[in-house]
């Protein structure tokens, strides 16, 4: 990387960290949550909320404007609403039995990579708890998403105008961006915040910066014997076929027990979606010398069908494809996420081999991320949430609305989901306001509280001896 680059890179981030310090200095919470409402309705107005995700899919080509309105609007108002009564300045404990208050602190300067799948809810969602913390943001989109990030941060200086906000607390990489100002840019922030490529999740942990990446999705859904299949096919269809499949919620593979295999495929067919076997020339379409076919990847049905040559070849009003399976693993793609209105379906046995099946999809890809569950048993969602390496099991939801915050769970909204040791992130729930904020502590002498070693192993000591 050139010094020339290396300098912008250098500077924007200094102009990040004056701007950060000012807003610290005249701080409160009226004035930290009125930057917050600022950024959600540069892109919650109507008319601006239409032109980022219209600009979206014109830059991108990935998903669909209608969809895109849509997440926009639902996953900014889930986030103020999340954030409304969240206090991120003063003193937010003061425990008199323990001595300790404690005090929210800003973290600095947040830099934060963006995907080309969600270029205007993704960037939204990290300024907004950047701003509601007190922090400065740098956003770093992807090549693609560039002119929809620079669009909404245009919008976002719009509003601060109008209150005094400064504006250097929200800023972007200088277009056309690249991987080495990203770098330098994840070297120098205090927090890097990345969601996308799990290469640039990997390149943020390594960073020297701390980090909060994100694992890769590849959902998997179990419908058990006691599913109502009419119910379980219609959640799965409209999960599926949002936004052209972008999300890495969306469903990638479905496991149904043989007691309902027939009736699930025959509701499932009533929503869309079209069975089809599992043919070289279909695998080979959709992953041309081994990539995921560009014209297929989070298309709508109709291109998608024309991309893989299937045009005419399934019913009229195919929405997505369930193609029939059984491999798992680098040699079976279809096991893997797809990015598309492509569904793998598995038939197994019985509620134990649908978990063996799950399992090794998991151990192939999208361990830590999360499973999904449409059962009558509520035990059975206890038990994959005790076995399987997830930090999410969706209960008898539409997965992809339901992982990142809905208005009917108690889930954070969030457009990122940490996935724990098991998917190589430092965080196991949603992405949030309090990744975002970080706290000094008072600390007073109380009464002392020391035990005797009789009040601590007693028990011990008559199992095991002294």
């Amino acid at each position: 990387m050139s010094s020339e680059a290396i300098a912008v890179v250098d500077k924007l981030v200094d102009r990040a960290r004056e701007a950060q310090a000012g807003f610290e200095r005249g701080a409160s919470q009226e004035r930290y949550d009125c930057a917050a409402k600022a950024a959600a309705w540069a892109i919650l107005e109507e008319a601006r909320n239409r032109t980022l995700a219209e600009l979206a899919v014109q830059t991108t080509g990935l998903g669909n404007v209608p969809d895109k309105i849509v997440k926009n609007h639902r996953k900014t108002l889930g986030l103020m609403r999340d954030i409304a009564d969240a206090k991120t300045f003063g003193v937010v404990s003061d425990n008199k039995d323990t001595g300790i208050t404690e005090i929210a602190r800003p973290l600095g300067v947040i830099g934060a990579v963006t995907p080309s799948t969600n270029p205007g809810a993704t960037p939204a969602n990290n300024v907004i708890n950047a701003l509601k913390c007190g922090n400065a943001i740098v956003l770093s989109p992807s090549p693609s998403g560039v002119a929809v990030c620079e669009t909404f941060v245009g919008y976002v200086h719009a509003e601060f105008a109008k209150t005094g906000v400064p504006q250097d607390l929200v800023q972007m990489l200088p277009p056309p961006g690249g991987k080495a100002q990203t770098q330098r840019m994840l070297e120098i922030v205090d927090l890097a915040v990345v969601t996308g490529s799990q290469d640039n999740v990997r390149r943020a942990y390594s960073s020297g910066t701390p980090a909060v990446g994100v694992g890769a999705g590849n959902v998997t859904v179990i419908v058990d014997e006691t599913a109502d299949p009419t119910d379980a096919a219609a959640k799965i269809a409209a999960s599926k076929c949002f936004d052209n499949a972008t999300s890495c919620s969306s469903e990638n593979a479905v496991i149904v027990l043989d007691e309902i295999y027939e009736s699930f495929v025959s509701a499932m067919a009533k929503e869309g979606g079209a069975l089809v076997a599992e043919q070289p020339e279909l695998i080979e379409r959709l992953w041309p010398g081994g990539k995921l076919n560009k014209a297929v990847l989070a298309r709508g049905a109709e291109d998608m069908l024309a991309g893989l040559e299937m045009t005419g070849q399934v019913p009229l009003g195919t929405r997505f494809l369930a193609v029939e399976t059984e491999g798992v693993g680098p040699e079976h793609p279809l096991s893997g996420e797809k990015l598309s209105l492509v569904l793998a379906l598995y038939r197994a046995r019985d509620f134990t081999h649908a978990t063996e099946i799950a399992s090794r999809i998991l151990a192939h890809q999208g361990a830590g991320h999360s499973i999904g569950l449409h059962s009558a048993l509520d035990e059975r969602a206890l038990w994959l949430g005790e076995k399987l390496p997830t930090c999410r099991v969706i209960v008898n939801q539409a997965h992809c609305f339901a992982t990142g915050g809905s208005f009917d769970n108690g889930m954070p909204f969030s457009l990122s989901m940490g996935c724990g040791s098991w998917g190589g992130n430092s965080i196991d729930d949603n992405l949030h306001w309090r990744h975002f904020t970080q706290k000094s502590k008072v600390i007073r002498r109380i009464s002392s509280r020391e035990p005797a070693l009789e009040d601590i192993f007693a028990d011990y000591w008559s199992e095991a001896g002294r």
